[in-house]
């Protein structure tokens, strides 16, 4: 922004059930409760932000439909129906952002921002054609020793190396999560990956013309997941849509170096409609 002020936002974490699965919810802002919160303090508009993933009444809670039915879940029972969003993807998170705007054209969203969007071909991408095989075909020979050597390790060790890998990438530690080591986590995890490898082949071009105006896409120049080509056929295609490229060597995985870079960019994008609010 044009202030050079930082200031200080609170925080804080909670977990809640939706659609009977335990779901860890990082609040920005001093609101708890926006659904029995009817003081004028209330906030106008809610930023939505779907991350790169790592309800037993939603069949498959763990695969890619069942996480699009478990997003679309928390919007409408968590989320005023009043408050304007914008919805922030990034990676499959892009695509978890257009099935939103797909199937819940009643949400009042204002802006959809798809970040480095994995939304087409990703089997075919150069990271894809070494994840595909080994998350379709071997994952299943990687359980048995993922629950043999990681679970028996006690919360410290798994915290310890946890704060190790950490400090070896020099990721901030406010990015700590012991869940990286839970055997149950990482089993979903290469679940849900070997379905987005079979799955997000076809680009929505359908969804996305008739929501273009609403739509910014942020192409990486050396994304292995969604290589610049992508972004060639997204601008031939699209030739009146914000479809960006990336000029400063960002990477697909932003969130470990280049997080402030990223996060004073979309709220430069922003700045406009958030004045208005």
């Amino acid at each position: 922004m044009d202030s050079e002020i930082k200031e200080e936002i609170p925080v804080h974490e909670e977990f809640i059930l939706c659609c009977g699965v335990e779901t860890q919810v990082l609040k920005c802002g001093p609101w708890t409760d926006l659904i029995n919160n009817q003081s004028g303090t209330r906030p106008k508009l809610l930023i939505f932000i779907i991350p790169d993933p790592n309800a037993e009444e939603i069949k498959d809670i763990y695969g890619l439909h069942g996480q699009v039915e478990h997003k679309l879940a928390f919007l409408r029972t968590q989320v005023p129906k009043e408050m304007k969003l914008v919805v922030i993807g990034h990676s499959i998170g892009s695509y978890f952002s257009l099935e939103i705007l797909k199937h819940a054209p009643e949400l009042p969203v204002i802006h959809s921002i798809l970040l480095f969007p994995t939304i087409e071909r990703i089997s075919e991408s150069p990271k894809g054609k070494f994840a595909t095989p080994l998350l379709c075909w071997l994952r299943y020979a990687l359980y048995v020793p993922c629950y043999l050597l990681l679970k028996p390790w006690p919360e410290k060790i798994k915290s310890l190396m946890t704060r190790m890998v950490l400090q070896m990438m020099d990721i901030p530690r406010e990015f700590l999560c012991l869940n990286m080591f839970e055997p149950f986590c990482l089993v979903n995890a290469a679940y849900l990956g070997s379905q987005e490898m079979r799955e997000v082949v076809k680009r929505d071009n359908e969804t996305i013309k008739e929501h273009l105006p609403k739509l910014i896409f942020y192409y990486g120049t050396t994304d292995n997941w969604c290589p610049k080509e992508y972004y060639d056929d997204m601008k031939k295609d699209f030739p009146e849509g914000d479809i960006r490229l990336c000029e400063k060597k960002i990477p697909h995985a932003f969130i470990f170096d280049f997080f402030q870079e990223m996060a004073d960019m979309v709220a430069d994008w922003l700045k406009d409609d958030l004045s208005k609010m």
